[in-house]
């Protein structure tokens, strides 16, 4: 039997809170270890509990989600983080995403597809609500393209390529008729030949540097 995911949820409102944990604590593989509304708490229990996710909303009080991801990162880089905010998707999103987060999603997501994005990241995927993933791709083109050239093999290209869409990896497996493993072994080379430590940052990487449109 698997061993639950852990997670951490981070938010200044408690109803939230309240809310998010009831919602995750029933169900089956997920376990809320820790809630709290103040930032630097949240740091000092990632780093204490070393959960696996932390449920972060991007507006806080006294420190803002990018610090506090940033710091959470530092102290405890194994930890996934997944943002979950009700503010609107613009550059701050962006940024937010060159901190290292693993995912971000929108408040109003179902709480289904909230359970799929917890999975995915602690997976060591990448999870982005549609308009986030958009709002990225689009800050791209007005990027300098530098840097070395990459050598990546035209499967792998293939694969970069199905890795820009917000799909998980078993439905670019399907697409490409491969299997959901092959898929993840490409994906872990074009990381390597990249040099990122995520999907979204190997697709901006790629994009930064012509390798796919």
């Amino acid at each position: 039997m698997n061993d639950p995911i852990r997670i951490l949820i981070v938010d200044d409102h408690a109803v939230v809170r309240k809310g998010l944990a009831m919602v995750l604590r029933i169900e089956p593989g997920l376990e809320v270890v820790g809630e709290t509304g103040d930032g630097r708490e949240a740091v000092q229990m990632a780093a204490m509990l070393r959960p696996d996710v932390v449920l972060l909303d991007r507006v806080m009080p006294d420190m803002g989600g990018k610090e506090i991801a940033k710091a959470i990162k530092e102290k405890a880089p194994d930890v996934r983080i997944l943002i979950l905010t009700g503010t609107e998707v613009d550059d701050k999103t962006v940024d937010i995403l060159e901190v290292g987060v693993d995912g971000y999603v929108l408040k109003e997501i179902e709480p289904i597809e909230l359970k799929r994005a917890i999975r995915t990241i602690a997976r060591g995927e990448a999870y982005l609500h549609p308009a986030v993933a958009r709002k990225v791709l689009d800050d791209l083109p007005s990027r300098p393209r530098s840097g070395p050239s990459i050598s990546l093999t035209a499967r792998e290209l293939e694969v970069l390529q199905w890795m820009a869409k917000p799909l998980p990896y078993r439905e670019i497996a399907k697409a490409l008729f491969i299997s959901e493993e092959t898929v993840r072994s490409h994906a872990k080379r074009i990381l390597k030949k990249l040099g990122q430590t995520n999907r979204f940052d190997a697709v901006r990487e790629a994009r930064t540097k012509g390798l796919i449109d």
